[in-house]
């Protein structure tokens, strides 16, 4: 049985872990510019987990598989799009998701979990994402536009999807 929890501090060497794997699994699969370097840095980490908005999926044994952040309220990235949301209602953001190489269906859970918390999720990724790209799409979120990264001065467009409640 899947289960989720908020992350905490002693979960911080399982991330790392779990989001250097991704890098280079994103890297392989063609997308190497969206996490380079070693992002999401440690000082992020840290500060997802004191602001209550990283969490972590973990499996029977509870043993971490995922991790993610969930942003609830305004993303400030996602204040002007090249394109139109959905709509304008509150809604929540997953970032940083990243999971174990052996294990599936991880999205699937993600959004499952997040839709228990805000009905109206969004979500964001880099051009050569091309696996977000489709687990997005089949997941059920609408392409919505591009949105431009406000910390980034270079590489800053992602595709914005947004999957609103019923």
């Amino acid at each position: 049985m899947i289960t989720f929890r908020l992350a905490t501090v002693s979960d911080i060497t399982d991330l790392l872990q779990l989001y250097s794997a991704a890098r280079l699994r994103m890297a392989s699969a063609g997308n190497p510019h969206q996490w380079t370097e070693r992002y999401p840095q440690r000082e992020l980490l840290d500060e997802d987990i004191e602001a209550g908005r990283s969490y972590v999926m973990l499996d029977d044994d509870k043993t971490i598989m995922a991790a993610f952040v969930l942003l609830i309220g305004p993303d400030p990235n996602y204040r002007q799009i090249d394109g139109a949301w959905l709509n304008d209602e509150p809604y929540a953001t997953i970032h940083r998701l990243a999971s174990r190489p052996d294990c599936h269906g991880i999205f699937h859970e993600c959004v499952r979990f997040c839709r228990t918390i805000c009905a109206n999720l969004r979500v964001d990724t880099h051009r050569d994402n091309l696996i977000m790209q489709h687990l997005a799409t089949k997941e059920g979120f609408h392409y919505c536009g591009i949105i431009r990264l406000i910390y980034k001065t270079a590489d800053a467009e992602r595709l914005a999807y947004q999957m609103a409640f019923p």
